[in-house]
């Protein structure tokens, strides 16, 4: 009777939990109301920069706050992903969640992190594009299968946005 009473016990600690998971969730989806949708990719993207790179799309966060995730607009999502880098921006192609795309003149820059969105990998383990949605600063975390490739992406994304300031 005791060990019934433990496993019961136990089952509804465990459902408190996923409620409350679930509510705060949703409180901070609520929160974040004034973040707009991304926009969708235009039809003509332009030349591919840089290979693609395929990995986890660890999610998006405030800038400079990077355990404070975005969840609106599926941002908040962990996907398998592949990006890809073209002339008018990056294409962030989720599998079993929306594509996400940055238009060229939203970036900021690209550096590399070691944690983002509570994913803690080490020294340059992420991939981080900072980027502006609306009237928000966003930090998406990227970590590659091929992590030699961050130093072309790194390169062609701060050029890009160099080349658009100095027209």
């Amino acid at each position: 009777m005791t060990r019934a009473l433990l496993v019961v016990g136990c089952l509804v600690l465990f459902a408190l939990l996923l409620f409350g998971m679930r509510a705060g969730w949703r409180a901070r989806g609520r929160r974040q109301d004034d973040v707009p949708a991304p926009s969708a990719a235009p039809a003509e993207l332009g030349p591919e920069l840089v290979p693609e790179l395929t990995g986890l799309y660890v999610g998006s966060t405030v800038a400079t706050q990077w355990q404070n995730r975005i969840v609106v607009h599926g941002l908040g999502l962990r996907a398998e992903c592949t990006a890809r880098l073209f002339r008018a921006g990056v294409v962030l192609d989720r599998s079993g969640a929306s594509t996400i795309f940055i238009a060229a003149g939203q970036l900021v820059d690209a550096r590399l992190e070691p944690a983002l969105a509570g994913k803690v990998v080490g020294p340059g383990g992420l991939l981080v594009l900072r980027w502006q949605l609306g009237e928000q600063l966003l930090d998406t975390g990227l970590r590659g299968d091929d992590r030699s490739r961050y130093p072309s992406w790194i390169r062609a994304i701060n050029e890009q946005k160099q080349e658009s300031e100095a027209s």
